[in-house]
């Protein structure tokens, strides 16, 4: 139509979505996630600062730095998986595929049994 404006819609940004499946069950999953998240921190810490989390139910919530990006994001621990989902800021979309694969490396490795437990 003459006069009219079209606005430009832009695409909808989509979060990164992790699954890690396990066999531990609900409560002993999120047990070794938890005992396992200052490790993480420690490990992590020259790429991501400021870390800051807390739980809700099965469901950890945080928030870091990356690349001078704010990350927020939550980790589901279900039955028989764990579910990881990060909101990306449009600057590190093009990493995606590399931190699907960190993510999915680092969650198996947290799920995995810490050294010195029986």
């Amino acid at each position: 139509m003459p006069g009219t404006v079209k606005k430009s819609s832009s695409p909808i940004s989509r979060p990164l979505i992790v699954l890690v499946p396990h066999r531990l069950g609900r409560r002993e999953a999120r047990r070794r996630l938890d005992t396992g998240i200052d490790r993480l921190q420690r490990e992590l810490s020259a790429l991501l600062s400021g870390l800051d989390y807390h739980w809700r139910g099965d469901t950890l919530n945080f928030t870091a730095s990356a690349m001078w990006q704010k990350i927020t994001g939550r980790i589901e621990v279900l039955e028989e998986a764990v579910r990881v989902e990060i909101e990306l800021p449009w600057v590190m979309r093009f990493l995606r595929d590399t931190i699907t694969k960190r993510v999915r490396g680092r969650g198996v490795a947290l799920l995995e049994k810490p050294p010195g437990e029986e």
